[in-house]
């Protein structure tokens, strides 16, 4: 169902695809919106058990469209690295392609919301601060990855 990598010499293990997740910050969702167009939203996320995890609103355009059709695919990109010509970069990127669907177990969700916090707050303290106030208001989706593939690219 899902394509091979056109340039697959260039192509990352599945190992590296999960280290690229784990560090870095942020991607972007593309889900199926509203008229049949694309939509993308950059966010925050967190990988565990082979899937992402996003902090999410309860309404608004990217719930409405994940309910309509919860196939999407999300794309990260690394902060990549100056080449030692002085201009051009090497980077990675991580597409994953799956269906998102909400989180409705509490504890789950409380773990989840916790390491997704973890990730980016400066202390224990904010993310347990965070959750108690906005758990009840907070939606997690996660989005189950069924393909993943990274590559190493030289842009130039």
């Amino acid at each position: 169902m899902f394509r091979k990598m056109r340039r697959f010499k260039q192509g990352l293990s599945a190992e590296k695809c999960a280290e690229i997740l784990q560090t870095e910050p942020r991607g972007v969702l593309a889900v199926l919106g509203d008229g049949g167009y694309p939509y993308t939203v950059p966010l925050d996320f967190v990988y565990a058990d082979n899937k992402l995890f996003f902090h999410s609103a309860v309404e608004g355009h990217k719930v409405d469209a994940i309910r309509g059709n919860p196939k999407a695919s999300f794309c990260v990109l690394s902060q990549g690295e100056l080449s030692d010509d002085g201009w051009s970069f090497f980077f990675e990127s991580v597409v994953v392609f799956g269906r998102v669907t909400v989180v409705d177990d509490e504890r789950e969700r409380a773990d989840k919301l916790r390491r997704l916090g973890l990730k980016y707050y400066p202390s224990e303290v904010e993310v347990d601060d965070e959750i108690r106030a906005d758990m009840k208001r907070a939606l997690l989706l996660q989005l189950e990855i069924e393909h993943m593939s990274g590559k190493r690219v030289h842009e130039k």
